[in-house]
């Protein structure tokens, strides 16, 4: 194998440095804003914000680990603590007795909507303020087609993808 096969360019190997430094300070940084302003770590965050965009704000546990990129045993995990909390119950699949529902209360809704202003503020000033608008969609078409040779469609996972394609059609 030639050294070129091996080791990055120079310019990949820039935008790879560039790129994991932006995503640990990044989710670090929201993860302080979130933990100091309302007391959740962004992982806890991000469960209820995909319940929250979803009918009934109702999902299957194994949807919701799906769409949040998480496994199975760190998701309920999460879940358990969420509901001592009182923002998710966990309920029975009615159609199907193997899965068990994770479903966003009025409280844990009322806990997100308080936090999500914090939380929106803290990802513009730190990501989308120091960017152009063009940038973002330059941003948006390079992450969607990293994730396409992840996942093979190209699509932000579960809600998201489902919240995105409404804006766009609306």
């Amino acid at each position: 194998m030639a050294d070129d096969e091996v080791w990055l360019t120079d310019e990949q190997h820039d935008a790879w440095m560039a790129y994991v430094a932006v995503t640990a300070l990044l989710d670090a940084a929201l993860d302080r804003q979130l933990q100091r302003d309302s007391g959740m770590p962004h992982a806890y965050y991000q469960i209820l914000a995909m319940l929250s965009e979803v009918p009934d704000r109702t999902l299957r546990m194994s949807d919701l680990a799906e769409i949040t990129q998480s496994s199975q045993s760190r998701l309920s995990h999460a879940v358990a603590r969420l509901e001592r909390n009182g923002w998710i119950r966990r309920v029975p699949c009615p159609d199907d007795r193997r899965s068990t529902l994770a479903r966003l209360t009025d409280e844990g809704f009322a806990v997100l909507a308080a936090a999500a202003p914090g939380h929106v503020a803290a990802v513009r000033s730190r990501l989308f303020d120091r960017i152009t608008p063009e940038q973002v969609g330059q941003l948006t078409t390079i992450l969607r087609s990293v994730l396409a040779g992840l996942d093979g469609a190209g699509e932000v996972p579960g809600a998201c993808a489902e919240a995105d394609r409404a804006r766009v059609a609306g």
